[in-house]
């Protein structure tokens, strides 16, 4: 059976997950798992789609960035894959694991897609130095301080941290530096 996985990492990329899922259901995938989060997160779909493939499956992916986000993460995949006697096919590479030539393949392309990302994330790292000492970065808008009158309010009406959390859409850590902050001050 031919199991396939779609992911796009925001919300507000609905054109590529439409796209997977046309090419995954052009290739013959009977079953689609699909979710929109970011690859750092915790990805529940990738992992129903590794506990429903079966001994001869294969799980189909468009793109290696779709499933791993690093030569470890894909070293882990393919283990629980190989463990269950299934393959991995990646279209856009014409990639199949289920060959010795596809494996060795999987493994060189991971460890220069890895180098890729650190080498972008080190020149992303340079730049924003860069606009920090030319003044023109000035970071990620502070996001729970600027709900600190909703938390107060919040637990003022006798709400505890992780209520307050979870209704605010911060975390609980954020929400008792914010108590404490108003202690202090």
């Amino acid at each position: 059976m031919l199991v396939g996985y779609a992911r796009t990492s925001t919300i507000e990329q609905a054109a590529g997950l439409d796209a997977q899922r046309r090419d995954l259901a052009a290739w013959g995938c009977e079953e689609v798992f699909e979710e929109q989060v970011s690859s750092v997160q915790r990805r529940e779909e990738l992992e129903k789609a590794l506990k429903f493939v079966r001994k001869g499956d294969t799980l189909v992916v468009t793109k290696l960035d779709r499933l791993a986000r690093s030569v470890p993460d894909l070293v882990k995949i393919m283990a629980k894959l190989e463990e269950k006697g299934a393959s991995l096919r990646i279209l856009a590479m014409n990639l199949d694991t289920d060959t010795p030539t596809g494996r060795l393949l999987i493994n060189l392309i991971g460890s220069i897609a890895q180098f890729e990302r650190e080498i972008m994330l080190e020149r992303q790292r340079e730049g924003i130095a860069k606009a920090k000492d030319e003044g023109k970065y000035k970071g990620r808008a502070k996001t729970a301080r600027a709900k600190s009158e909703y938390v107060l309010a919040l637990h003022r009406g006798g709400k505890r941290a992780s209520e307050i959390a979870k209704e605010a859409g911060i975390g609980r850590a954020s929400v008792y530096r914010i108590l404490q902050e108003r202690k202090g001050g």
